[in-house]
């Protein structure tokens, strides 16, 4: 079996493929020219192509039975947005698997909506509608927010180890670790019995972004507490600073977002997948050990 997998050069991408390659499925993964990260199998076929521009779509999905959408623009690498790559992008993705016979599994966000306050929670709705309008075999896997993207997010803030915390930073949320989300999405790659199953998957430590720039400052060994961009400053920066820095914009955004979306619930995966590991903040930054 084929599997092709779009940002697959990416942390989420580079795990999956390794995991099918080991399973002894052929595997195939494209970006838009990004270096590949060094963990990524030497058995995976890369290949370069664009989600953005469906006109390079067809010939690295030829041949493939499982399409995985592993692609994000949130961090705006190459001009990528939430609308031209997660929304966009997406559904140009899913029209081609389904013109070549593929089955989609998506990778999304959990609680997307299209009245999500996240730019890239209506963007992956918005593909997770196309998906389940377009004939398609899928499945969607819905993550909550990547413990290491966050955790590289605030230390690329850092000054003297303590990192920017914007908003209130007081809302818990259940951070995930990126190898869980890739067990989830290569089970859904390989079970055809979760076609038409939308599988959500969080981690087992609920803490606040507050907490998780603590976390990320013990492991540092740095004392004192996290540098704070207040509420009310946030939103003028997001829409003063943030429109020069759209990056920084939607990093913003995302952070008073954060103080108020509800925490999702992955009882449902779980039980249908038993055995499902679960790392939480503490055990990926090395604090606690199992």
């Amino acid at each position: 079996m084929l599997v092709v997998i779009a940002g697959g050069t990416g942390r989420l991408g580079t795990a999956v493929a390794g995991r099918l390659v080991e399973a002894g499925h052929r595997v195939r993964v494209f970006s838009r020219g990004l270096t590949p990260r060094p963990a990524l199998d030497p058995r995976v076929e890369v290949a370069v192509a664009d989600v953005r521009d469906p006109a390079s779509l067809p010939p690295v999905l030829a041949g493939a039975s499982v399409v995985v959408s592993a692609v994000q623009g949130f961090v705006g690498r190459g001009g990528a947005t939430p609308a031209n790559t997660d929304r966009d992008g997406n559904v140009a993705l899913v029209d081609a698997a389904r013109a070549a016979g593929a089955d989609v599994v998506l990778v999304s966000l959990v609680n997307a909506s299209p009245e999500s306050p996240l730019e890239l929670g209506r963007a992956k709705a918005a593909a997770e509608e196309h998906l389940r309008r377009s004939g398609v075999r899928w499945t969607i896997v819905r993550s909550d927010a990547f413990t290491q993207a966050w955790v590289a997010l605030l230390e690329q803030t850092s000054k003297n180890g303590r990192p920017v915390v914007f908003g209130r930073a007081d809302n818990p949320v259940a951070w995930v670790d990126v190898e869980d989300v890739a067990d989830v999405v290569t089970a859904a790659v390989l079970d055809g019995s979760l076609r038409g199953r939308t599988l959500d998957v969080c981690g087992p430590e609920r803490l606040t972004l507050g907490q998780l720039a603590l976390a990320v400052m013990r492991r540092g060994g740095v004392a004192g507490r996290p540098r704070r961009v207040p509420r009310p400053v946030l939103h003028v920066a997001a829409r003063t600073v943030g429109v020069a820095r759209p990056v920084l914009g939607r990093q913003m955004r995302a952070a008073l977002a954060m103080d108020v979306m509800q925490p999702a619930d992955d009882a449902a995966t779980r039980a249908a997948l038993p055995g499902l590991a679960g790392r939480g903040v503490s055990e990926v930054l090395g604090l606690r050990r199992r």
